[in-house]
């Protein structure tokens, strides 16, 4: 190792030294020892003690003290950018073997990172200064090409493109052209994502800046990268669409009219090429899909002609179910109304012959009793039909009528509730009952409470407990529950026993409405000799049977008990004869002119009372039912 690069080590060991002092150390240390190795014939021995600077440690001293806070340096950036500059003077061209991945992973980056936080600080402080520094990029670059992408991502450098300062915009922008004029193949050796971060600081100045020089400087950059990219750069141009408008629009007439014209030339071939390869790729795409489509169209036309046939089959088969359904509909309507009318002709038949049968005094009432009832129903349907015609002419009333009352309602309910809190609003507070801990001990408190048990336990409290309440109605309720059961299957067992008949008069009736039915059978013109007699012949026949219980042999001060018989009724078709039988038995065993009677009371006490209401109430209920 050189001795120089030995000493300057041991130097920067010592720790009473302040920045400022190993920033002057490093840079005169820096200039004896690469001013020696230049003056030397060989490159290798400038190549040698580059590298024993980075194997020693000088060079990370320098970029620790090009990292520090810019308040620490403030004094000395003259000799702070020297330092940068002999930093990246070192980096340089050096050879380390081994350690040339760290080399380049770490240290490289670490460098670039403390110059562009350098020059972000100078650049509104020194121009020079400034300048010597980003010189300093420019040299990392051109000698390291994969620090770009670090370069034009940093945050360091956004603020640098950030400045309002035009001279700041044309040194960036002359740095890369200077970086890619330097080295053919500077730009080929970068990724798509550094050339498009690159074209994108190109593009944005000349968005954003209206110098002319700063203009000319990024046109001049996107053509030099055009010139070495070609067509990779064309593919890249495609993303910047308006851009050959917005050059032709503020930056005719700047002074580097050609340059601009050469690149709104390249910038239109490019479109036009991608519009020609799109209209081509479309053809392709077009001539594709419709040769797909006739393909699938030949292959289906079998698959399409059965498919045909059968949705034809299935239609007519389809059309013939529902003809054939049509025409058992109406074959089954036909026959329902024939029927009807044979119904409707039978049931009239058979009325007129019933009207045969009935006496010719009865004949008259009979027809005006139908025609009473017709005309109630034609009343009825008129009625309905009227009062639904006037609802439905009044129902837009009333209905306006309800949504006015609703209103009201509403808004009383509302104004009720805005009086009520203005009441309250305006209502005096309520004082609180609180007591405060002021004052309160804690044998006051045991005095107060032994006070409150004594009171409790003198004047005890004559409310009984919710549970009790509870427990109490459920017991009533069970008792009544209970009683309710004993009731209702002691008054089954009474209605029972009431309504049980006994065997003779059951006999006895039976004969007597078979009898009557018979007599009834005969034709009117028999029965006219026995129509004074034949209402009092069985009523005697039964009294005498029932022991004589008339109306003049009830008990004293017992009120009569009528047999109650139903409303006649008119029945038309099969049950009329029948009815009528029947109410002519009636008739003729209770004539309207005798009541029989009798008391619960006389009932209980005389059995033979209890068997005369039984054999009453069995006559009653076999001719009612």
């Amino acid at each position: 190792m050189e001795p120089q690069v030995l000493e300057l080590k041991k130097q920067l060991e010592d720790e009473n030294l302040s920045p400022e002092q190993k920033v002057t150390l490093l840079n005169n240390g820096l200039n004896k020892a690469l001013n020696a190795a230049a003056v030397q014939t060989s490159s290798s021995v400038l190549i040698s003690v580059k590298s024993q600077l980075y194997r020693s440690g000088v060079l990370r001293h320098c970029v620790r003290l090009l990292s520090l806070d810019p308040r620490t340096l403030r004094s000395n950036w003259s000799a702070v950018a020297s330092l940068a500059q002999l930093t990246s003077s070192c980096c340089v061209g050096a050879e380390l073997g081994e350690q040339s991945q760290a080399f380049h992973r770490l240290f490289l980056p670490s460098v670039m990172d403390a110059l562009l936080s350098l020059a972000s600080q100078l650049m509104r402080q020194s121009e020079s200064l400034f300048r010597k520094v980003m010189d300093s990029v420019g040299w990392l670059l051109r000698a390291h090409t994969q620090l770009t992408t670090q370069v034009l991502s940093s945050a360091h450098y956004e603020r640098i493109q950030m400045c309002d300062d035009v001279k700041v915009s044309l040194l960036c922008v002359q740095m890369w052209i200077q970086t890619c004029t330097a080295s053919s193949d500077f730009l080929s050796g970068l990724s798509d994502d550094s050339v498009l971060l690159l074209l994108n600081e190109a593009v944005g100045q000349l968005a954003v800046s209206s110098e002319p020089v700063v203009g000319g400087a990024s046109v001049k950059l996107i053509l030099l990268m055009a010139n070495q990219l070609q067509r990779r750069l064309q593919h890249l141009l495609r993303s910047f669409r308006g851009l050959d408008s917005l050059l032709d629009k503020d930056w005719r007439g700047r002074g580097f009219d050609e340059d601009l014209d050469q690149l709104i030339t390249l910038i239109q071939t490019v479109e036009s090429t991608v519009s020609a390869e799109r209209v081509r790729a479309a053809c392709v795409i077009q001539a594709a899909w419709r040769s797909f489509q006739t393909r699938r169209r030949v292959k289906s036309l079998n698959r399409a002609v059965s498919t045909l046939q059968r949705r034809y089959r299935a239609r007519r088969r389809q059309q013939q179910q529902q003809k054939e359904a049509q025409q058992w509909e109406e074959e089954l309507r036909y026959q329902v109304c024939v029927r009807r009318q044979q119904a409707r002709r039978e049931f009239h038949q058979k009325q007129r012959q019933l009207l045969q049968l009935l006496p010719a005094d009865q004949v008259q009432s009979y027809l005006q009793e139908c025609e009473r009832r017709a005309a109630v129903v034609i009343q009825s349907f008129w009625r309905g039909f009227r009062e639904r015609r006037r609802y439905n002419t009044q129902r837009h009333t009333l209905r306006r009528t309800h949504t006015q009352r609703q209103a009201a309602s509403t808004l009383q309910r509302a104004v009720r509730r805005f009086l009520e809190r203005r009441r309250a609003s305006k209502a005096p507070p309520t004082p609180t009952l609180w007591i405060g801990q002021s004052g309160l001990t804690d044998s006051r408190r045991a005095e107060l409470k032994r006070q409150v048990e004594d009171y409790i336990a003198v004047h005890p409290s004559s409310r009984t407990r919710r549970e009790e309440c509870e427990r109490l109605h459920e017991e009533v309720q069970l008792l009544l529950l209970a009683e309710l059961q004993r009731g209702e299957q002691h008054r089954r067992e009474e209605q029972r026993r009431e309504a049980l008949p006994s065997g003779p008069v059951s006999a006895r009736a039976r004969d007597s409405h078979n009898a009557t039915l018979q007599a009834s059978r005969l034709p009117w013109w028999r029965t006219l000799g026995d129509v004074a007699a034949s209402p009092a012949a069985p009523l005697q026949e039964l009294e005498e049977e029932l022991g004589g219980l008339n109306e003049h042999q009830t008990a004293e001060g017992a009120p009569p008990l009528r047999l109650p018989l139903p409303a006649p009724q008119h029945h038309t078709g099969k049950s009329f004869s029948s009815s009528w039988f029947r109410e002519e038995g009636r008739e003729r065993l209770f004539p309207s002119c005798v009541q029989p009677a009798w008391t619960r009371n006389n009932c209980k006490e005389n059995n033979a009372g209890d068997e005369q209401v039984r054999a009453h109430r069995a006559l009653l209920q076999y001719f009612t039912f």
